[in-house]
């Protein structure tokens, strides 16, 4: 069978089932990514940071998704994909799409990235391409800084097979001694240490050279292997599984924590998932390597010489601090709506009076750190609360926090040490608050806490006011410039209550038998959502206007998903605006004809979850920080807030209209599972919602309809 062909046999199956396959879904969304790499109004510099964030987000894709189906076909597990596909056919589309992925990537870096880099007076070449000064210059840097960070780790039949690191470049080098026969070959591989620039960098006047280590290393590589005859050099990266599931004990003892730890480090051995290998390679030694690691060639992702392996270390280029001001500029944020006096007013007295919604990153999120600040120096602050899921690396919420335990306030915090990939530094923040007398809480057995919520209880003369922050995105001042998210700032005493019950139910044994405005995960979510859906279905066979518009990172559930097949049907307006993994199929005759599916991918990166449903005119609208996922309503502890303030609501309306309206960012879903770039059409404006939220006005939040508006674009 031709190579282009495999899988296609299975496309029939896969275009009958009513599901999309969440992970050839998360494939789509990668392209749609590098679609941003290849946008013609973008500098080089952009076109760079996109190409690199597709290569980590493929590093995590291969590291949880495949090694999650990996585990599966290793333990001889059942699993039928919502394609109708069982696991080793499964495994042979998706490794198909992740190919085809794999060498658009690299078409694209080749034939635009370079060519780009050059005109902008970036040169990336190997040493052979160096004047002899620049050459000595370089032989002079291996000798100095990498000669000693280089081990050679032979394997033979004296010597066990050593441990290659996950994601890190390896020099396989083939050797024999003098005289031996060729059968006597030995394999030594030469691992690229982590904390060596990617690049060599040469000034020269007006441009740049960079020398990728690997070619450094490559030209100097036989002084690593003196009086033996070198077959053959290949470089080539692995990629691990860093799937891992926590059984935690129903009692959250002292060796939870070691736990972590442990899995943390049988991350760094996982089975492997991936091999990308530069062409030329020793055929000898990749067949070794996949026998050792039970692969097929399908997972092995050949890489041409003149492009590169890792494009993560095209960041290097990015962050140059040179090209700083060549990079675009977002304009400064601005106040929000419901917020819009000037002046420094007291935060706390404001928020007695008016509720503030915040949209980052148009709105700034150091409201809200101001305001945990001023908690932790306020004399009438008796407690602070928090949950916490990731961090900045230097983050002002920890350093506050200690402030407002050495400052008598009682504090209590959850970090989620589950948080992938952030699981060292949530620990090692936890312990420091610990160590200064915080209550700290290291996540809820058997799920994650993903929910985010903070409590602020003050003593205002005779009286007690709880002032609750509850967003869709982390308290991460970092990520905040570059994520969408939603925060509510209120002193509502129903959230409060329901806040206050939650945060029982976080730190001691509650089972709260209602909630008046939130929804929670993993007790309610997924009824209360589908009963609603259901409620609009009832409305639109009643005759009455029904409209749902959902805007989520991932929509991935079953259950929630038939259950909008059947409000569709029942002639409910469906709109969703879904970020990433969409596995409902939009359009599709008898079955979803009332749903549009839109994926927003640009300047920012959407995170905000937003849940509107038209309920007859008595609208309810909610956000928070759960996707309509599986892990969301069974996995996660998750909360989505009701907003009942008109103008807050209102807020809440116009984001989703303003990302229905977009025609730059956009992307809409066809039946079958591919995706079509939204444009302007005839002599419509452009309308790009990374740009238009930054002059939102309150007159235009308040003049905003859904169900009026909505139609169904074909």
């Amino acid at each position: 069978m031709n190579k282009l062909t495999v899988g296609d046999k299975y496309e029939s199956v896969i275009q009958k089932s009513d599901l999309v396959s969440r992970d050839l879904s998360w494939v789509k969304f990668n392209v749609r990514v590098l679609d941003q790499s290849k946008k013609a109004h973008r500098s080089i510099f952009e076109k760079l940071k996109f190409l690199a964030i597709t290569a980590s987000n493929l590093d995590e894709f291969f590291m949880i998704r495949v090694g999650s189906l990996y585990n599966y076909l290793d333990y001889d597990k059942e699993r039928i994909d919502y394609s109708g596909l069982r696991e080793d056919p499964f495994k042979a589309k998706l490794m198909k799409d992740c190919q085809q992925f794999h060498q658009d990537q690299h078409e694209h870096f080749t034939k635009v990235i370079l060519p780009g880099l050059h005109e902008e007076g970036i040169t990336v070449c190997n040493v052979s391409k160096l004047t002899a000064e620049e050459q000595e210059k370089v032989r002079q840097y291996f000798h100095k800084a990498i000669y000693p960070m280089l081990t050679p780790m032979v394997y033979d039949g004296y010597r066990t097979f050593p441990i290659l690191m996950n994601k890190l470049l390896v020099f396989g080098v083939v050797t024999t001694s003098p005289g031996e026969r060729k059968d006597m070959r030995k394999m030594s591989f030469v691992q690229i240490p982590a904390n060596i620039p990617r690049f060599f960098e040469l000034e020269r006047e007006n441009s740049l050279t960079l020398v990728p280590i690997e070619e450094v290393i490559r030209e100097n590589i036989v002084s690593l292997f003196r009086n033996v005859e070198i077959e053959s050099i290949t470089l080539f990266r692995i990629t691990r599984n860093g799937d891992f599931s926590l059984e935690e004990s129903e009692d959250m003892d002292a060796n939870f924590l070691e736990e972590v730890k442990r899995k943390l480090m049988e991350r760094k051995t996982g089975r492997v998932v991936r091999i990308e290998i530069e062409e030329g390679y020793s055929k000898w030694m990749l067949n070794s390597l996949l026998e050792r690691w039970n692969l097929r060639p399908d997972s092995v992702y050949l890489v041409k010489r003149s492009s590169m392996i890792d494009f993560t270390g095209l960041w290097q280029i990015v962050g140059n601090k040179r090209f700083r001001e060549r990079l675009p500029q977002n304009p400064e944020p601005v106040k929000p709506v419901s917020y819009p006096e000037e002046g420094t007013a007291d935060i706390f007295e404001i928020l007695k009076e008016k509720d503030i919604l915040l949209h980052h990153p148009y709105n700034n999120i150091d409201s809200i750190l101001d305001l945990i600040e001023k908690a932790a120096d306020d004399p009438d602050v008796m407690a602070i609360k928090m949950t916490i899921y990731r961090l900045a690396k230097e983050s002002r919420i920890t350093k506050t926090l200690l402030r407002a335990a050495e400052n008598g306030k009682h504090v209590s915090v959850l970090f989620e040490v589950k948080a992938r990939f952030d699981e060292e530094n949530n620990i090692r923040e936890a312990k420091r608050l610990q160590k200064a007398g915080c209550f700290v809480i290291y996540g809820i057995s058997n799920v994650k806490t993903h929910t985010k919520l903070l409590l602020i209880v003050k003593k205002d003369d005779s009286e007690i006011t709880r002032y609750v922050h509850l967003g869709s995105g982390n308290y991460n001042e970092d990520t905040a410039r570059l994520y969408t998210d939603i925060g509510l700032l209120t002193t509502n005493e129903t959230l409060a209550n329901d806040v206050s019950e939650f945060f029982n139910v976080i730190t001691g044994h509650s089972v709260p038998s209602t909630y008046r405005n939130l929804i929670t995960a993993p007790r309610d979510m997924r009824k209360q959502l589908i009963q609603y859906i259901e409620e609009e279905a009832e409305n639109a066979r009643n005759g009455q206007p029904a409209g749902i518009f959902i805007k989520v990172n991932s929509l991935e559930d079953s259950e929630t998903i038939y259950a909008l097949y059947r409000a569709s049907q029942s002639g409910v307006t469906i709109k969703l605006i879904v970020r990433g993994i969409c596995c409902l199929r939009p359009g599709r005759p008898g079955l979803s004809e009332n749903i549009q599916v839109l994926s927003i991918v640009g300047d920012f990166l959407e995170h905000s979850r937003i849940y509107h449903f038209y309920n007859n005119g008595n609208t309810r609208t909610y956000s928070g920080s759960a996707d309509m996922m599986v892990r969301s309503f069974d996995k996660r502890l998750e909360s989505l807030f009701k907003v009942e303030s008109p103008l807050l609501e209102k807020q809440l309306m116009n984001i989703l209209s303003y990302n229905l309206k977009d025609n730059v960012n956009s992307y809409v879903m066809q039946e079958d599972g591919t995706y079509v770039a939204k444009h302007p059409l005839g002599d419509e404006p452009e309308f790009n919602v990374h740009r238009e939220f930054f002059n939102v006005t309150e007159e235009e939040v308040m003049a905003v309809k859904l169900v009026e508006d909505a139609k169904i674009d074909s």
